[in-house]
Formats: C-alpha cells, sequence, structure tokens
C-alpha cells in the first residue's frame, strides 16, 4: 500500500476546513442573545473547574492517610488519624463525581437547545434548495448526512467545552504540584510523556480521519442504494431484481467492509502506541520515586501519591485519544453539513418582494424562455394568456415543454428570457409563499404522507376544521369510500398512499388542494396514470373543482380537455397551434392529427 506524504497539501485544506466548521458552530457553543443559556454554560463550567480542583486535591488525602497509617507523616496527618484521612478521601471523590454531574445537568438543557436550532436551521434550509438540487441528490444520502452533522455537533458540544480544556487545566495542575513537592525532572517527565503522548495521537489520528472518510462515504452509498431499492420495492419485484439489488448493496458494503477492516487496524495501532507511551512514562516516574524512598527522601505515602497522580494523568489522557479522534470524526461529519447549509437556493425571494395579489388570476406568459441546461432550450419565446377564470389546456408531444410550464408557475425554477405575470405581476417580484399559496396543483401521481387520510387531506390547509376536511372530501366525492373504511379518517394510507389505489390517491389529493381553496389551479398530466372509467369519474370532481378559478390543465389525453375554453398545443417548446376543440378538428393541423391517432388507439384493441 502507497504511504501517504507527510507533506499532502490536503492536511493544509483539512485545517482550514475545520477551523471554517469550529466558526460555524461557534454561535451554538456560546448562543448571541440567550442570556439564560450563556448563564448556564457560565455555571456549568464553574461546577467544572471545582470538579478538577477537587480532583487534584484528592490524591493528597490518599497520601496522608497512608504516611498516618506508616507513622511517617506530620503531626496534623497523626492528629487526623488514618480513618479521618480515608473518609476525607472518599468524601473527596464523591464531590468530584457531584460537581461533574451538576456540571451536566445545568448544561443539558443548553445542548438540547443547540441542537433543535442547528437541526431545524437545516432541515429549513433543505426545503428551501432549489428543484434542481432535490432531484439531483440521493435521499438515503441526504438524510445521512443531517444525522451525522448533527450527532457532530452534540459531540462537540459535550466534550470540546466539557473535556479538552478542562484535561488541559488538571494536566497543569497536576505539573505545578509535581514541581512543588518533588523536583523538576518529576515534572519534565511528565511534560515529555504528554507532549510525545498528544503528539503520536494527532499523528495517527490524523491518518486514520482519512480512512473513517472513506468508510463514511461507503456507507452513505451502501445507505442511498437501500433506500432507493426499498422505495422501488414493487418495480424491483416485477423485474425479478432482487438478486440483483442484493448484489448492488453488497458491492457498496464490501467497499464499507474494507475501509471498517483498515480503520479497526490502525485504532489498535493507535491503541498500542499510546499505551506504550503512558506506562513508559508511569514507570520512570514510579522509579523515580521508589529510589526517593530508598534514599530517604520521599514517604510511602508520596510514592502512593505519585502512583495515584500518574494513574490519574493516564485516565484523562487514554480519554483525550477517544475525544480527539471523535472531534475530528465530528469536524468531518458537521463539514458535510455545512457545505449542504453553504449551498445557495436558486430561487429567492428579491429585495423587498412584495405577497403576490390575486385580482382575477390572469397568467401570462410573455416570450418566455427556459431550458434546464443552457445548450439545450426547452421553452422558446413562449406567448400565451390565460384569462382569468378560464379554463386552458396545454398539449403535445413528450418533449414538448408542457411540464415545464407548471414548474415555472410555481417558480421552482426561474425564466431565462421574457416574463411570467399573474394579474401583470412578474412573478420574481413576489415572494414565494404568497405565490404558492395563489396556486393549487393537482399532478399525475399524488404522493400522500405516511399517516391517516385526515392528516392528508388537512396538508391542504394548516389549522382546518374536521367540518372543513370533511366538505373537502365530500367535493372530492371520496368522503363515503372514507367513511366506509373500518377507521374511517383515521386510516393509515402507508409510505407514499400505497394503502389505495390510484384513483383513491388521486381524490385524496384534490380534495387536499380544495381545502387550500387556491384562484388558480394547475392540473398536471392529474388523470393520466389512471384506468377510463376511474379517470371519467375523477374529471367530474376537476371539472367542479375548477368552477370560479384559473385553471390551467396539462395533459396528455385529449379527451380530457374537449371542454376547455382554450386548447394550446405545444411542441418544441413553441406554440403551433391554439383554439376550441371544434375549431382544432376543422383545421386538420396537429391536434387534429393527435385526436385521430388517440381515437384510434382506444377504438383498437391491439394497440391499446
Amino acid at each position: 500500500m502507497r504511504r501517504a506524504s507527510t507533506a499532502d497539501p490536503s492536511s493544509s485544506d483539512s485545517r482550514h476546513s475545520a477551523r471554517r466548521v469550529l466558526v460555524r458552530v461557534a454561535p451554538y457553543l456560546w448562543p448571541r442573545g440567550d442570556g439564560w443559556a450563556r448563564r448556564r454554560i457560565l455555571g456549568a463550567m464553574a461546577a467544572l473547574v471545582l470538579a478538577k480542583l477537587v480532583a487534584v486535591i484528592t490524591p493528597l488525602f490518599f497520601k496522608a492517610a497512608v504516611d498516618a497509617l506508616a507513622g511517617e507523616g506530620e503531626a496534623w496527618m497523626l492528629a487526623a488519624g488514618a480513618v479521618g484521612l480515608t473518609l476525607a478521601y472518599g468524601l473527596a471523590r464523591l464531590m468530584n463525581v457531584g460537581f461533574q454531574q451538576l456540571r451536566d445537568v445545568i448544561f443539558v438543557r443548553v445542548g438540547q437547545r443547540a441542537l433543535r436550532r442547528i437541526a431545524l436551521e437545516t432541515f429549513g434550509h433543505i426545503h428551501r434548495l432549489s428543484m434542481r438540487y432535490h432531484i439531483t441528490r440521493k435521499t438515503g444520502g441526504l438524510s445521512r448526512i443531517i444525522e451525522r452533522g448533527v450527532k457532530g455537533v452534540d459531540f462537540l458540544l459535550r466534550f470540546l467545552l466539557f473535556s479538552i480544556g478542562p484535561l488541559v487545566l488538571e494536566l497543569a495542575m497536576i505539573g505545578v504540584i509535581f514541581f512543588w513537592l518533588f523536583d523538576i525532572w518529576y515534572l519534565a517527565t511528565v511534560v515529555a510523556t504528554i507532549a510525545l503522548y498528544v503528539w503520536f495521537t494527532l499523528r495517527v489520528t490524523e491518518w486514520r480521519v482519512r480512512i473513517r472518510k472513506a468508510m463514511n462515504d461507503s456507507d452513505t452509498d451502501a445507505n442511498q442504494k437501500a433506500i432507493d431499492s426499498l422505495l422501488n420495492f414493487e418495480t424491483v419485484r416485477y423485474f425479478n431484481a432482487e438478486a440483483r439489488e442484493a448484489a448492488r448493496y453488497d458491492a457498496a458494503m464490501a467497499g464499507y467492509e474494507e475501509a471498517a477492516v483498515r480503520t479497526n487496524l490502525s485504532l489498535a495501532f493507535l491503541n498500542f502506541g499510546q499505551a506504550l507511551l503512558i506506562t513508559g512514562g508511569l514507570v520512570v516516574v514510579m522509579v523515580m520515586a521508589a529510589m526517593g524512598v530508598q534514599r530517604g527522601d520521599l514517604t510511602v505515602g508520596d510514592f502512593v501519591m505519585v502512583n495515584a497522580y500518574m494513574i490519574q494523568i493516564t485516565m484523562p489522557l487514554n480519554f483525550l485519544g477517544t475525544v480527539y479522534r471523535e472531534i475530528r470524526q465530528a469536524l468531518v461529519d458537521m463539514g458535510e453539513m455545512f457545505t449542504l447549509l453553504d449551498q445557495p437556493p436558486e430561487v429567492t425571494d428579491r429585495p423587498g418582494a412584495r405577497p403576490l395579489r390575486v385580482t382575477g388570476g390572469e397568467v401570462r406568459f410573455d416570450a418566455v424562455e427556459f431550458g434546464y441546461d443552457a445548450a439545450r432550450p426547452i421553452l422558446k419565446g413562449l406567448d400565451l394568456t390565460v384569462g382569468a377564470g378560464q379554463r386552458v389546456a396545454i398539449v403535445g408531444p413528450s418533449g414538448a415543454g408542457k411540464s415545464t410550464i407548471g414548474r415555472l408557475l410555481f417558480r421552482f425554477y426561474d425564466v431565462t428570457g421574457g416574463a411570467l405575470r399573474i394579474d401583470g405581476q412578474d412573478l420574481r417580484d413576489v415572494t414565494q409563499d404568497s405565490l404558492h399559496a395563489a396556486i393549487g396543483v393537482v399532478p399525475q401521481d399524488t404522493v400522500l404522507f405516511n399517516d391517516t387520510i385526515r392528516y392528508n387531506i388537512a396538508y391542504g390547509r394548516d389549522g382546518a376544521t374536521e367540518d372543513e376536511i370533511i366538505a373537502a372530501a365530500r367535493a372530492a366525492r371520496i368522503h363515503d369510500f372514507i367513511r366506509s373504511l373500518p377507521e374511517g379518517y383515521d386510516t393509515a394510507v402507508g409510505e407514499r398512499g400505497l394503502k389505495l389505489s390510484g384513483g383513491e390517491k388521486q381524490r385524496v389529493g384534490i380534495a387536499r388542494t380544495l381545502l387550500k381553496d387556491p384562484p388558480i389551479l394547475l392540473l398536471d398530466e392529474a388523470t393520466s396514470a389512471l384506468d377510463s372509467q376511474t379517470e371519467h369519474d375523477i374529471q367530474d370532481s376537476l371539472r367542479a373543482m375548477g368552477e370560479g378559478r384559473t385553471v390551467i390543465t396539462i395533459a396528455h389525453r385529449l379527451s380530457t380537455v374537449v371542454d376547455a375554453d382554450l386548447i394550446v398545443v405545444l411542441e418544441d417548446g413553441r406554440i403551433v397551434e391554439q383554439g376550441g376543440h371544434e375549431a382544432l378538428l376543422a383545421r386538420g393541423g396537429r391536434y387534429a392529427a393527435m385526436w385521430m391517432r388517440q381515437a384510434t388507439e382506444v377504438s383498437d384493441p391491439e394497440r391499446v
């Protein structure tokens, strides 16, 4: 295996990244404007300092008790007696634990509040990101990045504040005691041991972090493949692809296995190296103390106290190795999360954007140009006016740009040329919240939350009453079906609504949009995935839904739009025909050809 160069430029990038992450997380460690949080942090730090002071004093009582038993102690030791000194030793240990627990009690609410804040910030930011970002990312990997990032913040909040700083304080106090009670050689030995230990730990851990990063990448890849496969469970079964999916997952896990093995081997090397350095330092100091006792310069209690202090140093140093490794890993995880937070939304509200005012609901496409890729334009100077309260259908072949019109109307993307207006207001000049509130969408495949039917209908408007939910269900002609279910409106629909049929899901989606009560309605292939009978039944609900609203229907089946006020034929991003159904048939152009082709397909069973 090729060894990494010690002059690897990525190490400086890693340090820069760590500094950037620490700067980003600082407001959560010391929240601005939260006086109660800062007071709690100061109180927790005070309890921590008291705990360390007691911890450093505790071995002195142990030494005094041993000297009292050996009859070598000073007068006050002999007067206090071995039993009294032992009780004082036990009380000091109890106080140390008590102050540490007090620290945790004081700080716990601050830490949990910080986690809540950063989790909410990340969750909200993800929802603000553009459609382009979401369709290029895999949900499984995204959720794992968030999960690891929040856990990293939790670890940093607890251990950076209450482990690294306190450890340095404790080691400094023990060093002072060694210099004061013994001589400079004891202090020099302790300092050399600690310095070698820290150097070794940092160097090996930096190497291990790269291995852990590879392990994380493999873990994310395997998780993405697992979630993707489970979400497409039916497709996997349709194509007898269980073994193929298992092989894909196993290939991803093989990479994780290799990285995990390397991680554990490097951990064994790190642990042994740390033990070698600590044990070497302990033996040297204990030999020096033993020689001092033989010379008569030190008492047996001094020998015992030196051993106690060295063990007291050993424990936090061992802990330092674990903490540093975890902090470095937390920084990597948090770096991924903050990179996600730094991802700018593609569509944002302009400064001073005003709420959309819908006075009639007129929608105008004014020389609109757009392409998902600059090299491949989709809409090419589209001019179209949908009058207030008008029903307009947009038809055309696949790839003509029909669904793109709906995405631009909802402002998932901004037009690259021209303007899109509602009642004369450019969509780029109004707030997204007000725009989204004004438009209701019934998509081709209504996706439901894994909750009850009531929750999914009520999602249309926050705070809707039970009567309003039932009224929306009646209008969508699904109330009787819901009432026939054993659990009624409390029936769980399953993940993505899979416990309901396609028609039932669409009716729930229609009820949800009716409850929203928007002035503008977008029907995006709302019935194309349904059978003819279900489509016919739902068309009645959609017609009733459109009463008094501006309706834009994107359709593949022409039979569903014959009653539209205006039918627009879109081809290659341009309008090639427009007019009423009868007028377009009489013209004998593109629409008439599409109508004849679909009519032939329906009448010829072999072509259906």
